[in-house]
């Protein structure tokens, strides 16, 4: 049997348990391959693996295949004042509407930042080369859309489960060790950041002077994240997929990445811009959130009251519609999420879903968000742009609000 070609059934219900139960199965595959026989016979003391994850690391050490890159880019300068920050989520390079990027070169922001489904590459084929995301990963640096806005604009990003590997899987997905290497290769990561030595893409980035200070944390909720609890009621309004957790073992970021977070909440900063690529505040879907795991939703509001950061803005993606929220209820000052969603991945013209935590209608069609800080005037923005740069949604803070008081 060839690793590449080792391959579990899609079964839709219930899926993520299903294909874990089959991935589980890997280990014992592989001893057969040509590649562990020749390792057992040249140490008969060598431990077999004990994880999908260690059955697949001798084979990928051994992969050569080209790996799509995005050029390194343009550089942003850390002492610049960032003034308009733009991003976007849910982005297919084979599909229509990539024109959508020349809508946000042309409101020429500081930086843009991808925060997750930047392409779609599921690995419907369980293929553990994963042809399926370096094939969107390719179309996407040969877009010329995206190479536009990529020469003109600076970029971060983060994935989603699309860019991941698989649709709304966590930390069970088998082949997320090479979906990393893919990612850090394709966004041109350098060799000696730390991403490159360790488990996970999480990483932040402070640009601006005292007094103008804006941190960027851009979170991975994919790489570490448990299992979700499959809704007894699919499609039921508000149970369309996933229901609360009960589970007592919660994680959505892992060890690591939580003591990373508690870390960086203490760095300086004026304004702090907390990417997660899944919705933090939404409470009216039965979609993937970290509704999902209340443990952990609670665990993150906890531990942004009790850092004490001031001026922290959500931004997440995912929902192929996008929302302004806000919570005043959870860490001593309101704090604000703006969702965006989708760049050209829009499936309907409106979305009613019941927002308890929203301001003002969710906004379906494709888009884009912006937020534009005045440092002068003290105040931020927060903007759901359309196909036309036309504001469409927004809400208008004051820095001074983004405080305990």
């Amino acid at each position: 049997m060839s690793t590449s070609h080792f391959r579990c059934k899609r079964i839709e219900t219930g899926m993520e348990i299903s294909m874990r139960a089959c991935f589980s199965l890997i280990p014992f595959a592989l001893l057969a391959t040509p590649l562990q026989a020749q390792q057992a016979a040249t140490s008969s003391a060598e431990t077999p693996p004990r994880t999908v994850f260690e059955a697949l690391r001798p084979f990928y050490d051994q992969l050569d295949l080209d790996h799509p890159a995005a050029g390194t880019g343009v550089s942003l300068d850390p002492a610049q004042a960032l003034t308009r920050i733009a991003f976007g989520s849910c982005h297919d390079p084979e599909r229509a509407g990539m024109e959508i990027l020349d809508r946000v070169a042309a409101d020429n922001p500081d930086v843009f930042i991808y925060t997750g489904d930047n392409v779609y590459g599921d690995a419907w084929s369980w293929d553990a080369t994963l042809p399926e995301l370096r094939s969107a990963y390719a179309a996407l640096a040969a877009s010329p859309e995206f190479r536009a806005l990529r020469a003109q604009i600076p970029m971060l990003a983060v994935w989603d489960d699309h860019d991941y590997g698989l649709n709304d899987f966590g930390r069970g997905f088998p082949f997320k060790e090479y979906a990393e290497r893919l990612f850090l290769d394709f966004w041109a990561v350098p060799e000696d950041d730390e991403r490159r030595s360790r488990d996970g893409i999480y990483t932040s980035r402070v640009y601006g002077p005292e007094g103008q200070r804006t941190q960027i944390i851009l979170l991975d909720t994919r790489y570490f994240r448990s299992d979700l609890t499959p809704t007894p009621e699919r499609g039921a309004e508000g149970r369309e997929r996933y229901i609360p957790s009960e589970a007592e073992d919660q994680d959505m970021l892992g060890d690591a990445q939580w003591a990373w977070l508690e870390d960086q909440l203490s760095v300086p900063a004026d304004l702090r811009l907390i990417v997660s690529s899944i919705q933090v505040h939404a409470d009216g879907h039965g979609w993937e959130a970290w509704r999902t795991l209340p443990q952990e939703r609670a665990r993150l509001y906890n531990l942004l009251e009790t850092s004490g950061a001031e001026g922290v803005i959500l931004m997440s993606g995912d929902r192929h519609s996008s929302g302004i929220y806000v919570r005043e209820d959870v860490i001593g000052y309101p704090l604000y999420e703006i969702t965006s969603s989708s760049l050209n991945m829009s499936f309907q013209d409106e979305n009613n879903e019941s927002g308890p935590h929203r301001i003002g209608e969710m906004y379906a069609p494709v888009n884009y968000g912006v937020i534009d800080v005045n440092w002068e005037g003290g105040s931020v923005s927060l903007e759901i742009r359309d196909a036309d740069g036309l504001a469409v949604r927004d809400v208008a803070i004051s820095l001074d609000d983004l405080a305990v008081r």
